[in-house]
């Protein structure tokens, strides 16, 4: 947690170690709740207080644990402003005109591992710039599997995915952006599938059954997740016995430079929020994957900024327009020429200007992720095939 947001939060605690010291020494009797809308005045949050064993449990609070319930609230508070920032940011991509028409996009594509026939072969809206890797590449997907995709974007990866799997099988795209849910389905619509469907969900809620998928997969969204050890535990449920999880990400080699980890920006460009690569593996083995491979790509991470000075940038939730310039709605360009200056239209403007001071891939890494549940033999032979491709 950032430090100055503690501070600011604990200066307002004095409010509810007063009430509970009062409390705890009959100095007076504050009413029943009397701590809890402190906490709510103080937090700026919303109390489910949904009985009165609920509310004596907040009245009978002791200092001592003041601090754990300010960490418990505060990190709420953070994951929110998070998702929303995230939220916002995708929004906006998702609003906007990247595709692989425009040549900085299909760029960042191809760093990541998508062949030109992957690309032409899907609607070009589905891609906007936004990978890391290519997780249908080392999926194995077959006939008459079900597959999901966790952040789903403009279901780039769903529709490579359905193509695999056949009419037999299903492509599944989660995604929380309601504007990114609306581009893929579009693209569905454009493109004639039928074997594709797509849901607005948070991916550590997903809208699934227990045991009911094949295979997970993901491009570089688990990174921008608040609370992974909750997505891995959604996953294991959802796959089968003997499924599998296949994901493109960002994880760390070593700890980030203080300016880029404390970076918002940096957090909704997928680099602030990866986790240490032995602790993405902790994690998934915790929630119950009992093989976990994480390969680095060794793909730099500096394809990012290909997407400088694509029409994507104009897009009205994004422009800084100006009398004359390409970034008014007058005059997008539609080219790979200049447009917008130097700020890449799928990241925060001042992300370009961190991997422009630090060399982010000293610390992170674009990773092959693979991890089954229950895995049979054919299923660790798989997992072997994509360490070997990493050396």
């Amino acid at each position: 947690m950032p430090r100055d947001f503690r501070l600011r939060a604990a200066q307002n605690l004095h409010k509810i170690a007063d009430a509970d010291f009062l409390l705890s020494h009959q100095v007076q009797k504050p009413q029943p709740g009397f701590i809890a809308q402190r906490l709510k005045e103080s937090f700026e949050i919303e109390l489910c207080l949904c009985c009165h064993t609920n509310i004596f449990a907040l009245t009978n609070v002791t200092v001592k644990n003041i601090t754990v319930f300010a960490d418990m609230f505060l990190g709420a508070i953070m994951s929110e402003q998070l998702l929303d920032s995230v939220k916002a940011k995708y929004g906006a991509v998702a609003e906007s005109t990247l595709s692989s028409e425009h040549a900085g996009v299909r760029a960042v594509a191809e760093a990541f591992g998508y062949s030109a026939e992957e690309l032409t072969s899907i609607p070009a809206e589905a891609n906007m710039g936004l990978s890391c890797g290519n997780p249908t590449a080392t999926a194995h997907l077959k006939p008459g599997e079900v597959v999901v995709d966790l952040g789903s974007g403009g279901g780039l990866d769903v529709f490579l995915a359905a193509k695999k799997v056949g009419p037999t099988g299903r492509a599944i795209g989660i995604d929380m952006t309601p504007a990114m849910i609306e581009r893929a389905r579009a693209n569905a619509k454009s493109g004639g599938y039928t074997n594709v469907e797509f849901y607005q969900a948070n991916i550590d809620h997903l809208p699934l059954k227990d045991n009911s998928v094949d295979c997970v997969i993901s491009n570089c969204v688990l990174n921008l997740a608040p609370d992974k050890p909750a997505v891995f535990r959604e996953i294991f449920r959802v796959l089968k016995p003997g499924g599998r999880l296949a994901v493109s990400d960002i994880a760390l080699k070593t700890e980030l430079p203080v300016e880029i980890a404390s970076s918002i920006v940096a957090y909704v460009g997928c680099i602030a929020g990866a986790i240490l690569i032995k602790d993405y593996r902790a994690e998934l083995t915790k929630a119950g994957f009992q093989y976990v491979e994480i390969v680095d790509s060794g793909t730099d991470l500096n394809a990012w900024t290909k997407v400088e000075n694509q029409s994507g940038c104009c897009s009205p939730a994004m422009s800084r327009p100006s009398a004359g310039s390409c970034c008014s709605p007058a005059k997008s360009s539609t080219s790979s020429g200049s447009c917008c200056g130097s700020a890449p239209a799928s990241m925060p403007e001042d992300l370009s200007d961190l991997l422009i001071r630090y060399d982010v891939n000293q610390a992170a890494a674009s990773v092959k992720v693979y991890a089954l549940k229950q895995p049979s033999h054919a299923a660790v032979l798989d997992a072997l095939h994509v360490q070997n491709e990493g050396r």
